[in-house]
C-alpha cells in the first residue's frame, strides 16, 4: 500500500495539514472495499481527488470511472443520464440510450453535488445501492448492475434532510464511510505551498517570470478566509501573474486581488467553536489596520504636499476632508475664505518649523493606533443599521459569529 506522500505525488495532492493526511489515508484504507463513500467540505476544496484515489487503489481500476455533476443536469433529464432511457420514452428519444450505471458496470461512478438530486431520483439511486437493480426510463425491466458509488456534497447534510431535501435512508447508504476535507483557511502552511505551485505552474506555462510574495504578503495570504478555497486561490495566483510587472508582491499589491478585504468584510463560514471566533475577530483586525495604514499613508502625502504648496487654496479645498481629520478640534484650522462657493471652507494650515513639521506627522501615526477601538465600533453599528438591528444578518456581513457579535454589542454598549 503506498504511502500517504507517494498518494500526493501521484494525484497533485500539495499540504502537510493534519486533517487533509487523515482524509487520504481514509481513502486508501476504503479502496480495496466496494462500500459506498461521501466525500464531504465546502466548494472547491478538492473533494474530486478522493473518489479517484479510491477508483485507482481498489480492484476496479481497470474498469470504467465516470464522474457525473448532478447539479449541472436539468432535473427532467436526470434520471435519463443516470439511468437511460427507451425510444419514445419521452418527446425527442428517438433511441434507446445507455444511462450511465449501465455504461460504467463493473468500475467507479462519481456523483458530485449530490445533495442537489431531485427526490425522485433519490429513489432510484437507493435502489441501485440496496440491490444493484435499477429500471431505465420509459421501461418496466430491470437491470443489474455492479457500481462503486463515491458521492460528494456540499450541502450540510442533516439541515437538507431536516427540511425534506435529502433521503434520510440514502444519506446513509451513501456514507457508510464519510471523509470530509478541510476548508483552506485552516490548512495553515499549505496556502503559501499551494499558491507558490500556482504561481510556478503557471509562469511556465506561460513562459513569464515567476510571482513571490514578500514575508508580510506571505503572512496576509495565510490569514485571508478564502470562501472560494483552493479554486480562489489559484485563480488569485493566476490573476496576479498576468497584471502585476513587479515580481515580488506586497501586502498592498496582494489586498487588491482578495475581495472583500478593500470593501465589505470576508465572509465567513460559521462556526461555533472559539477558535473559529479568534480567527474572525483576527480578520476583522487585520482589515482595520489595513484600512487605516492606507489613511495614514493618503494623510502623510498629503501633509507633505502642503508643506511643499504652503497654503495652496486648491490643494486645500480638494482635500478639506481629510485635513479635517488630521486635526481634533476646529480651533487648530483657520478658515480664509468664507465666500467659497459650494460649501466649501478653505483652511490655513498653521505655520511651524521643520522640527514641528515632522512631529505633526507623528500625530498622524499616533491617531492610528488611537482610532483602532473606533473603527471597529463604526463597523459593527453600521452594519446592525444596515439590517435593521438583525445581529443574525450583521454577523453575517461582518464575518464573524453570533456569539462574537453579541459580545462586542455587550463590550461597547451599543
Amino acid at each position: 500500500m503506498e504511502n500517504s506522500h507517494g498518494i500526493k505525488q501521484r494525484f497533485g495532492i500539495i499540504g502537510n495539514d493534519v486533517q487533509l493526511n487523515r482524509a487520504i489515508e481514509k481513502a486508501v484504507r476504503v479502496a480495496p472495499t466496494d462500500i459506498s463513500v461521501l466525500a464531504t467540505g465546502e466548494s472547491g476544496v478538492g473533494k474530486e481527488s478522493i473518489p479517484k484515489i479510491i477508483h485507482q487503489l481498489s480492484h476496479r481500476k481497470h474498469a470504467k470511472y465516470i464522474a457525473v455533476n448532478c447539479g449541472a443536469i436539468p432535473e427532467g433529464t436526470i434520471d435519463s443520464e443516470l439511468f437511460g432511457h427507451e425510444k419514445g420514452a419521452f418527446t425527442g428519444a428517438t433511441t434507446t440510450r445507455k444511462g450511465y450505471f449501465e455504461v460504467a458496470d463493473g468500475g467507479t461512478i462519481f456523483l458530485d453535488e449530490v445533495g442537489e438530486l431531485p427526490l425522485t431520483t433519490q429513489v432510484r439511486l437507493l435502489r441501485v445501492l440496496e440491490n444493484g437493480e435499477f429500471i431505465k426510463v420509459g421501461s418496466s425491466q430491470v437491470q443489474k448492475t455492479n457500481v462503486r458509488i463515491v458521492a460528494a456534497t456540499n450541502v450540510k447534510m442533516h439541515e437538507a434532510i431536516r427540511k425534506g431535501k435529502f433521503r434520510e435512508d440514502l444519506y446513509y447508504r451513501l456514507s457508510t464511510i464519510e471523509i470530509s476535507l478541510p476548508p483552506l483557511r485552516e490548512r495553515g502552511n499549505d496556502i503559501n505551498l499551494l499558491f507558490r505551485k500556482f504561481a510556478s505552474d503557471f509562469a511556465q506555462k506561460n513562459r513569464i517570470p515567476v510571482i513571490r510574495l514578500d514575508e508580510n504578503a506571505s503572512r496576509v495570504l495565510q490569514n485571508y478566509t478564502f470562501p472560494g478555497n483552493i479554486r480562489q486561490l489559484k485563480n488569485i495566483a493566476e490573476q496576479i501573474s498576468i497584471m502585476e510587472e513587479d515580481r515580488i508582491i506586497s501586502p498592498e499589491i496582494l489586498i487588491q486581488y482578495l475581495p472583500n478585504t478593500t470593501g465589505n468584510l470576508p465572509v465567513l463560514v460559521e462556526d461555533k467553536s472559539s477558535s473559529s471566533d479568534f480567527a474572525s475577530e483576527r480578520d476583522i483586525m487585520y482589515k482595520i489596520l489595513f484600512d487605516m495604514r492606507n489613511d495614514i499613508n493618503d494623510l502623510k502625502k498629503l501633509t507633505l504636499d502642503l508643506m511643499q504648496n504652503g497654503n495652496n487654496k486648491e490643494v486645500q479645498e480638494e482635500n478639506r476632508n481629510i485635513i479635517q481629520r488630521i486635526y481634533d478640534n476646529k480651533e487648530e484650522i483657520t478658515p480664509v475664505n468664507s465666500n467659497v462657493s459650494h460649501d466649501v471652507e478653505v483652511v490655513q494650515i498653521p505655520e511651524t518649523s521643520s522640527q514641528n513639521n515632522y512631529d505633526f506627522i507623528e500625530t498622524i501615526e499616533e491617531h492610528e493606533s488611537l482610532s483602532l477601538q473606533e473603527k471597529e465600533v463604526e463597523m459593527i453599528r453600521k452594519s446592525l443599521d444596515r439590517n435593521k438591528g438583525k445581529r443574525k444578518l450583521a454577523a453575517k456581513e461582518l464575518g464573524i459569529s453570533e456569539r462574537t457579535l453579541y459580545r462586542k454589542i455587550k463590550q461597547y454598549d451599543l
